[in-house]
C-alpha cells in the first residue's frame, strides 16, 4: 500500500511517492515474496552477501536493474521498466545500509 505524501506541502511530493512505491515493493511485492526468507532487510541475502563480496555486489545489482529497464523501455514495457526501476531504488537503499554499518575510521 502507498502511503499518502504528508500533508505539508514541500515540493517533493512526487518523489515522496516513488520512493514509498519502491518501499512497497521491497516490503509487499517481489522483494518479499523472492528475497525475505521472513528476515528483516538487513538480514536478507543482498546484505549477507555484500558482507562477503563488498558493496561493489549490491551497486551492480542496482546497475543491472536500470539497465534492464533501458531496454523494457525500448521495446514499450513501459509498466515493467518503472519496477526494475523501483528495484535499484531498493538495491541503492540497501547500499546505504551497508555502508551505514561499516566500522568508521574518522
Amino acid at each position: 500500500m502507498i502511503t499518502p505524501a504528508p500533508a505539508q506541502q514541500t515540493g517533493y511530493e512526487r518523489l515522496y511517492l516513488v520512493l514509498s512505491q519502491a518501499y512497497d515493493q521491497a516490503a509487499n511485492g517481489k522483494g518479499k515474496e523472492r528475497h525475505a526468507n521472513g528476515l528483516p532487510f538487513e538480514q536478507q541475502p543482498m546484505q549477507v552477501i555484500a558482507r562477503s563480496h563488498g558493496i561493489g555486489f549490491i551497486t551492480g545489482q542496482a546497475a543491472k536493474k536500470l539497465e534492464e529497464a533501458v531496454g523494457m523501455l525500448g521495446r514499450g514495457q513501459t509498466d515493467a521498466a518503472m519496477k526494475e526501476m523501483l528495484g535499484a531504488i531498493v538495491y541503492t537503499a540497501g547500499a546505504v545500509i551497508f555502508v551505514q554499518d561499516q566500522p568508521r575510521s574518522e
